[in-house]
């Protein structure tokens, strides 16, 4: 029971971590000194994919998974619901490119925002004079 709750943990924290890496930058947005982490994880998120490479928490859910006796995600909520979103059946190696190259295009497009909000800001002030 505990491994089957640790692994629905680790799935959990695989989605936030996924969200955080796509639309982090969002936050950043509002505190700036959240970037020192969001781009270091951004990078991770872009070489996961880009490299084909296995996540470790991808590893650590199924090793809990089999410690806990699952052989394979039966159908509780989280399994249901969210496993799709992290490991969809249909993953290729062109698809994982794609999404490489989303979270490179999303992040850029929210980081120009965020470098590029204080001089719009500062533009449409010495309007209203």
């Amino acid at each position: 029971m505990a491994f089957s709750a640790a692994a629905a943990a680790v799935l959990l924290l695989h989605l936030a971590f996924v969200l955080f890496v796509v639309f982090g930058a969002l936050l950043v947005a509002r505190w700036p000194r959240l970037a020192w982490l969001h781009l270091p994880a951004s990078a991770w998120g872009f070489y996961i994919e880009a490299s084909g490479s296995g996540c470790p928490l991808t590893t650590l859910e199924n090793l809990l998974r089999m410690r806990a006796g699952l052989a394979g995600y039966g159908e509780s909520f989280v399994e249901h619901y969210l496993l799709p979103l992290i490991y969809p059946g249909s993953l290729t190696r062109e698809l994982q490119l794609a999404l490489a190259a989303g979270v490179v295009g999303v992040n850029l497009l929210l980081y120009g925002w965020i470098v590029l909000r204080p001089m719009w800001r500062a533009r449409q002030g010495r309007g209203r004079t």
